[in-house]
């Protein structure tokens, strides 16, 4: 009879721990550094599992080293037990882990949050483990170069100043010019025509004489 009985526990154990699944919502992702995202994990619950014998272990995989996010004890969150690294950058829905869904939202994403997330949930039905990656790519205005502003320095400025001005005086000096040529020219007919006019007089006078 008590044979039958440990074979009974046994054999029950056993089926739930092959019932027993920790899921991924999504094993890859691609973020934005100083954007957000969410990350997700499920696991089997039952109507009547105590939520005393919940254990959540995530992490993100460093080697050598491994960075808590998040970690739940005896159905107790420990938030003392999450790296400095993460320090009010990850926050969960806690209505949603009753239904067997761990949502981690990671803020302010940095280049060195890349690498491999690992999610460990142990109950009283079994235990499992998942991984996702998460890729960081730097911002866009990081990648694109900013261009040098271009300012003129003081001694090609009063280069450039030197060169108006002589341009300028040297299109003065040639109106002057052309005023004297005009002038001289206007003078010169005028002359002309005064000479022209006493010859024709005398001749005048002669011819009446």
């Amino acid at each position: 009879m008590i044979s039958r009985i440990l074979l009974l526990i046994i054999l029950n154990s056993c089926l739930c721990a092959a019932t027993f699944r920790v899921n991924v919502t999504q094993s890859c992702y691609q973020a934005e550094e100083n954007h957000s995202i969410t990350l997700e994990w499920t696991f089997t619950t039952t109507p009547h599992g105590s939520s005393r014998e919940l254990f959540i272990l995530c992490s993100l995989l460093v080697p050598p080293r491994e960075l808590t996010l998040y970690q739940v004890h005896e159905g107790v969150e420990v938030p003392e037990s999450q790296d400095e690294e993460f320090s009010g950058r990850v926050q969960t829905d806690k209505d949603v882990l009753r239904e067997g869904r761990i949502r981690l939202h990671v803020s302010r994403l940095r280049t060195e949050d890349s690498g491999l997330y690992l999610c460990e949930v142990t109950t009283e039905d079994g235990s499992g483990i998942e991984r996702c990656r998460l890729n960081v790519s730097a911002a866009a205005d990081q990648l694109q170069p900013q261009r040098p502003t271009l300012t003129p320095e003081p001694e090609n400025r009063t280069k450039i100043i030197w060169i108006i001005a002589a341009a300028a005086a040297s299109l003065l000096l040639v109106c002057i010019m052309v005023a004297v040529l005009i002038v001289i020219r206007q003078r010169r007919e005028a002359s002309s025509i005064s000479e022209n006019q006493h010859m024709n007089y005398e001749r005048t006078s002669i011819e009446m004489c």
